[in-house]
């Protein structure tokens, strides 16, 4: 299944931030061609693709816009205007190359190689799910004030999670969405937190917000599920605790709801816009925008990606809302000077290509201002999977790892949280880092209720521990093989950027 495929991250260092700005905000020649007539030729003989036309803000602007991409034989899914996006539909091979030509286009390009059909998240190896059996003796461990399977959550104690939500579980006015295959809103740790009003299906670019649409087709598609109950379980007495159990959690579902479950990015710029327009104060991003591991400025298609879902995230920064993302699992030095991609594109033929980190973005991860974090094992050091770089993580946080074995009851170094249907089981990997920081993230909204979101970071990376470069040479799986070089100081360093995060000292 692609959600268990390695996921990669590229650096975002101050220098390509301001790359990236100037290179989307400056696009030669769009100003001054021409519009496009109805006598233009609209072949309707190619594979019916997906594209994001992206536009200037203006209804003027747009409403030309629309009206050359019904002549270039495309048909509007739908126009966010207030980012100047839009989704559209068309079978013209040419017409990412027609519609560029019209004035007022910024950027546009078909935003898969495939047609489209009636995932690429960040966990690393199958899941293992717990029996009733294990289950029921892991309860038999619980300690007094513990829920029934809490002491294999070693996750929660290696950032004080258990004991801040003696002192603040967060509040209920903070929602955190999480943007992934679904959320199964039925399980019994997730209900009672669960915000059904900000909650949707973004599959295709439009938001269907008929009740139960954020759910999970099947139980295949547990990673939301998992997510989620890392955020925001409840100290119900009932199953696992969430780092942030008095906050709201809600779904947005953007994965295919096939077995490929990729997020396509028209699904992605509906759910920040979404996310933003419902008054989510955080997301939790644990996954890649397919179908391109690394958009390349220099390709028009990706160029137009980068463009529409970096409009919608800085979108949702304005209006508030902090983005938290994964960094991926390929055990990769962002700080390189080139990667190798070997897997793009994901929903056709994969092409082995090198790419230039400073000029080729992996979205949403390394957008300016999203928060990107690594993962730690139980001993705290880096994940054996878990890609760094200096200048490139944020903060650090428990995603689990195999190789690192907890003296908990069920001695499995992964995550333990949530899964469709009222079941338990447990992942590692990038993604399951991000939620433990989102919900940290939460617990320091909860505190500090007008924080922007650049404080909200500022406060994650204040109160993160950092534990330095190890100094021994980091063999992450035990082979003898030295895997990574961790470069920095105690204050920031490759392995955990700014530190591990803390959500005692968040809520002290």
């Amino acid at each position: 299944m692609a959600h268990l495929r390695c996921r990669r991250r590229l650096a975002l260092a101050v220098p390509v931030v301001l790359s990236l700005t100037a290179s989307l905000g400056f696009l030669p020649g769009a100003a001054s061609a021409a519009p496009l007539t109805a006598s233009a030729t609209t072949s309707a003989d190619g594979p019916n693709l997906a594209y994001v036309v992206n536009t200037r803000t203006d209804h003027r602007t747009i409403e030309s816009v629309e009206k050359a991409i019904s002549a270039a034989g495309g048909t509007v899914v739908i126009a966010y205007e207030k980012i100047g996006v839009i989704v559209v539909h068309s079978a013209n091979p040419d017409f990412g190359k027609q519609i560029r030509a019209v004035r007022g286009v910024q950027s546009a390009g078909a935003t898969r190689t495939a047609p489209l059909t009636a995932a690429g998240t960040t966990d690393e190896g199958a899941a293992q799910m717990l029996s009733a059996a294990e289950a029921a003796k892991v309860s038999r461990t619980a300690a007094a004030g513990e829920e029934p399977l809490e002491a294999d959550q070693w996750d929660l104690r290696a950032i004080g999670a258990d004991k801040a939500a003696k002192t603040n579980p967060g509040s209920k006015n903070v929602t955190v969405a999480v943007i992934d295959v679904g959320v199964d809103d039925t399980h019994p740790d997730i209900a009672p937190n669960f915000s059904p009003s900000q909650s949707a299906n973004c599959v295709g670019g439009k938001p269907d917000t008929t009740y139960g649409a954020w759910r999970p087709v099947d139980a295949d598609h547990y990673h939301g599920t998992h997510v989620a109950g890392e955020i925001a379980a409840a100290r119900n007495g009932i199953g696992v605790a969430g780092v942030a159990p008095g906050v709201k959690v809600s779904g947005i579902t953007v994965a295919e709801p096939d077995a490929s479950q990729l997020f396509y990015p028209e699904s992605v710029v509906c759910a920040f816009v979404f996310a933003a327009d419902h008054g989510v104060e955080i997301t939790n991003n644990s996954y890649y925008v397919d179908p391109w591991l690394y958009n390349c400025l220099d390709d028009p298609d990706q160029r137009a990606i980068v463009d529409a879902v970096n409009r919608a995230q800085l979108y949702a920064q304005k209006k508030g809302t902090l983005n938290v993302a994964a960094a991926g699992n390929s055990n990769d030095d962002l700080d390189s000077n080139a990667l190798v991609d070997a897997s793009s594109p994901d929903d056709s033929t994969a092409v082995t290509r090198t790419v230039d980190p400073h000029k080729c973005f992996d979205v949403p991860t390394q957008l300016p201002g999203v928060v990107t974090v690594a993962s730690t094992g139980v001993t705290g050091a880096k994940s054996y999977f878990s890609s760094y770089g200096k200048g490139v993580i944020d903060v650090a946080a428990p995603g689990g790892d195999k190789y690192q074995i907890p003296d908990t009851p069920s001695k499995n170094g992964r995550i333990l949280s949530t899964m469709p249907n009222n079941q338990y089981g447990f992942l590692q990997g990038t993604s399951m880092a991000t939620p433990h920081v989102a919900g940290v993230a939460a617990l320091l909204k909860s505190k500090y209720p007008w924080a922007s979101p650049a404080q909200l970071q500022a406060l994650l990376k204040a109160e993160a521990d950092n534990p330095g470069c190890p100094t021994a040479p980091y063999d992450g799986n035990g082979d003898g093989v030295v895997d990574a070089t961790c470069v920095g100081g105690k204050h920031v360093n490759g392995f955990y950027g700014a530190g591990i995060v803390n959500a005692l000292r968040a809520v002290k």
